[in-house]
This record gives structure tokens, sequence and C-alpha cells, in this order.
């Protein structure tokens, strides 16, 4: 149904595996379980970049999307 509904409004449905996506810093690539301080916070022990564990997730589904795309 979402591929379809997608067709239908000129858009496309890209796959992405969501493993470590809201463990994985947006900004440094650093993965660590450590990361996710809380269910909703996000702070990298690498570099300290923080944010809600949501945005991150979102943002780091975005970037595989994107790159799946390109290839």
């Amino acid at each position: 149904m979402l591929h379809a509904k997608a067709a239908s409004a000129g858009r496309v449905v890209v796959a992405v595996n969501p493993a470590n996506t809201s463990r994985t810093c947006p900004e440094c690539g650093h993965c660590a379980r450590e990361n996710r301080v809380t269910q909703a916070g996000f702070a990298c022990v690498s570099c300290g970049f923080a944010a809600h564990a949501d945005v991150v997730g979102a943002t780091n589904v975005l970037r595989a999307g994107l790159a799946l795309l390109a290839a």
C-alpha cells in the first residue's frame, strides 16, 4: 500500500535497515549503546553532540535512504 500511495504522489519509497540508527552520532559517526542516555535522549560519548533520539534516528535513516538512492 505504501508503494502504491508513493507512486501515485510521484514519490519513491526506499527501504532502509533501521539497526543502530538511534545509537549512531550524525555528527561524527560514532556508534555505541552508551550514546542513548535515555529513551528520548541522545548524547555522543565521542564528540559530545546531543539531541532527541528520534531526531537522531530520523536523520540517520534519511541519510541512509539518500545514499541508497544515489548508488
